[in-house]
């Protein structure tokens, strides 16, 4: 008999890490409408085979001012909520999210106006996690719970 994994309960936003891009600490939004994951990035450039670029904004307060370069990286054509599609740069990376380390594939685009700077798309979450829309920092309070005790 098959049994189903237990999954872990997220909420509508949380507070993730990305190790690999040097970022910690930051606010996500669970967008179960959204098939892939995505984070706001700019000065997308690729050259001799690699993909160089600047994540989050000069205006967040985590933006480090480093340029991360890929050379393992695609391209795909994703289809906003607007309708609208677009050919943007994909590639994988780690998450820390419940203080666990996953690999999360992330399209690169152009989110400085909106009010979180990652989303987190049902390719990420299936079969790993629920979404329950009326909680947010289910991860992030875990942990500061368990660093007061």
């Amino acid at each position: 008999m098959k049994t189903n994994p237990i999954k872990i309960l997220l909420g509508r936003t949380d507070i993730v890490d990305f190790p690999n891009l040097n970022l910690e600490g930051i606010d996500v939004k669970v967008d179960t409408g959204a098939y892939t994951s995505s984070i706001h990035c700019h000065s997308i450039k690729e050259e001799n085979n690699q993909l160089k670029c600047l994540f989050l904004d000069p205006k967040h307060e985590k933006y480090h001012k480093k340029t991360l370069i890929f050379s393992d990286y695609k391209q795909k054509k994703v289809k906003s909520s607007n309708g609208v599609s677009q050919k943007r740069y994909v590639i994988k990376t780690e998450i820390i999210l419940f203080n666990k380390i996953r690999t999360i594939e992330l399209t690169l685009t152009e989110r400085g106006s909106m009010r979180f700077p990652v989303l987190l798309g049902r390719k990420f979450l299936s079969k790993k996690f629920i979404v329950d829309s009326s909680k947010k920092n289910l991860s992030f309070n875990n942990i500061v719970t368990k660093l007061k005790t």
